[in-house]
């Protein structure tokens, strides 16, 4: 009766058992893994919600590329980081998922491949599933500071790759492309007549500056590129779903695919009239909203640096993102590892295969956590890796 694309396995992993059963029981739980900035203490004032109340949004006037006030808004926004786009270029869209989706719908046939990177954060293989397509999988790899070997994406492309995903900065890894890795996926991808999909979403979030990184890839180059974008990364406001798809390459190319996707869109009409009239509102206060965000991640990321000094635990370098990876002693399985320190000390944080490490033993700490969790979670961690086994 059901579709093949919907057959998962819904058995609940170990670790979700244990933390099921330690909720039920009413036992604390110190979560590192909250990324939603409306839980971890970083919503903003309910005044930003004053422009969903203007009376103009009574009135429903779809279009399939989004109102075209709010496809201004998100043009002067691509001005504000020095990128030039015209509104003529994007396609809104509910959330950056669905961006996805109707990007491998206009891509891809069924049993066609995308390319994403590993590690990466697993929606991909939904997304990829819903839509009937395959993944195949580059590798990032790290030497103090993360890499992408263009020689290696080449390797890994079969037949029917049809696009590259790269998400700059990388999910959980928080790593940017350096430039030359940025021009060369770009060429491959011109030469081999695949497009390149970056996904941009915490482009705003670096740690620190640095004139060897690609800070974007989707441009007016050899490629049909698009890049993805939206408010819940971008202002700390995943509840108000409005993200974007930005259109790059050659002239051709561009105007099919802006053409394809309009009916795409046109299909869906997912994006809420009011957040479209309040996208200029919100972008405007793009600054203040990332603020506090940024302040978390900074102080969390120094205060895990402070932590780890002198144990078993190696923080991996960090130039971006939400996220911190940390590497520890293989004595213990990931899973094992984590199922322990949630048992023995109330601590939840990722194991490294949720994100398809290629080798163990890694642990993902969310840098959203509020401050006094953060640091209470992260000693008692430390504290049971640094303890016989």
């Amino acid at each position: 009766m059901f579709s093949a694309r919907t057959r998962w396995d819904r058995t609940p992993n170990r670790l979700s058992g244990l933390l099921e059963a330690r909720r039920r029981a009413g036992r604390p739980v110190l979560d590192l893994t909250e990324s939603n900035p409306t839980r971890a203490g970083l919503t903003p004032g309910a005044d930003v919600l004053a422009p969903l109340a203007d009376a103009a949004n009574l009135a429903y006037e779809p279009s399939p590329a989004g109102s075209r006030a709010a496809r201004e808004a998100v043009a002067a926004d691509f001005a504000r980081r020095s990128q030039r786009v015209e509104p003529d270029q994007l396609i809104l869209t509910a959330s950056t998922s669905e961006a996805y989706s109707l990007l491998l719908k206009l891509l891809c046939d069924p049993g066609d491949v995308v390319l994403v990177p590993r590690p990466s954060y697993p929606l991909f293989d939904y997304l990829a599933q819903l839509e009937g397509v395959e993944l195949a999988r580059y590798p990032l790899s790290y030497d103090g500071s993360w890499h992408l070997s263009p020689a290696r994406l080449a390797e890994a492309l079969p037949a029917k790759a049809r696009a590259v995903i790269v998400v700059n900065p990388n999910n959980p890894t928080g790593s940017f492309l350096a430039r030359d890795e940025a021009a060369a996926v770009l060429e491959l991808c011109a030469r081999r007549e695949l497009a390149l999909i970056s996904d941009d979403v915490f482009a705003d979030y670096s740690l620190r500056p640095d004139p060897a990184r690609a800070r974007w890839l989707a441009g007016d180059g050899p490629a049909l590129a698009f890049s993805l974008g939206g408010l819940s990364k971008a202002c700390g406001l995943p509840q108000l779903k409005l993200a974007w798809i930005a259109i790059f390459g050659p002239d051709a190319a561009r105007e099919e695919a802006r053409a394809r996707l309009e009916i795409i869109a046109d299909t869906y009409l997912s994006v809420s009239t009011p957040v479209q009239h309040a996208a200029r509102s919100l972008l405007a206060r793009i600054e203040e909203l990332q603020r506090p965000i940024r302040e978390r991640v900074t102080a969390n990321h120094a205060a895990l640096l402070r932590l780890t000094a002198g144990s078993v635990a190696t923080p991996l370098d960090l130039a971006g993102g939400w996220y911190g990876v940390v590497r520890v002693p293989a004595s213990l399985s990931e899973e094992d590892r984590v199922c322990r320190v949630l048992e023995r000390h109330g601590v939840l944080v990722h194991p490294g295969y949720f994100f398809d490490f290629e080798s163990e033993a890694f642990l993902v700490v969310s840098l959203l956590t509020p401050r006094e969790v953060f640091e209470a979670g992260v000693a008692r961690v430390i504290g049971d890796l640094d303890a016989a086994p």
